[in-house]
């Protein structure tokens, strides 16, 4: 059973959520405000995270840069309507989604499920070893599915769920392009839809944490109006 870390200052969406979720198989934990939730993620983390950004003591977004130093976790945002600059800062500080209120319920849990399913094939619980799930070795780039390990020219890498696999997709075939469609079908559940800005804002992430590892990172190429494309070095 996994579980399900709630974290939200609207007490009705708070028992709303948890009813569904809980109706669905999850356990569920829920938490007021991000200081509180911090605190309980310090003695043990759930296995995802659904945050509201606005929240006192603590917001979404100081929480998820709390979070992402020491887990990658899967995390979606819960937003109000107009937030679209925090939409893309989230992402780009490491959320794995977003999700606008008001919001359905039913959508939510198909993301959470899509997010698990992903969670599941990177942490090794699967059968035998795939072309998903073999090391993968592109010039200084090694990935490791089972493990969920990257690393740029013996560096490591940390990555979100959706981070690696853009990446893994796009490093499985150098030179070929990727369309935004063809990436949010790897990234995303069929029954999930997202704009072309959602795989923008990954991929600008991705970038600049390979950048960090390396100043000099440029395998990932846009083609503008097409997609992206690796490019071995």
């Amino acid at each position: 059973m996994s579980r399900i870390a709630l974290v939200d200052d609207d007490r009705n969406i708070l028992t709303s959520v948890s009813m569904t979720l809980e109706a669905e198989g999850f356990e569920v934990e829920t938490y007021n405000d991000g200081q509180s939730a911090l605190d309980a993620f310090n003695k043990r983390l759930p296995d995802m995270a659904v945050l509201d950004i606005k929240m006192p003591r603590m917001d979404g977004m100081d929480l998820l840069q709390r979070l992402r130093q020491k887990t990658s976790m899967p995390v979606i945002f819960l937003t109000s309507k107009d937030d679209e600059i925090d939409e893309v800062l989230g992402l780009r500080m490491g959320a794995d989604d977003y999700v606008k209120k008001p919001f359905s319920q039913r959508l939510l849990v198909e993301r959470i499920r899509a997010l698990l399913r992903r969670q599941e094939v990177i942490s090794g619980d699967v059968g035998p070893v795939t072309e998903e799930t073999k090391v993968l070795e592109r010039g200084d780039l090694v990935m490791d599915p089972l493990r969920h390990s990257v690393t740029w020219k013996g560096k490591d890498v940390s990555l979100t769920v959706t981070e690696f696999l853009l990446l893994q997709a796009l490093a499985q075939r150098p030179g070929f392009v990727k369309s935004r469609d063809q990436l949010m079908d790897v990234a995303y559940d069929d029954q999930v839809y997202v704009d072309d800005r959602t795989i923008d804002s990954h991929i600008k992430r991705l970038r600049k944490k390979m950048r960090q590892a390396d100043g000099d990172f440029s395998a990932i190429e846009t083609l503008y109006g097409i997609g992206y494309r690796y490019n071995e070095e």
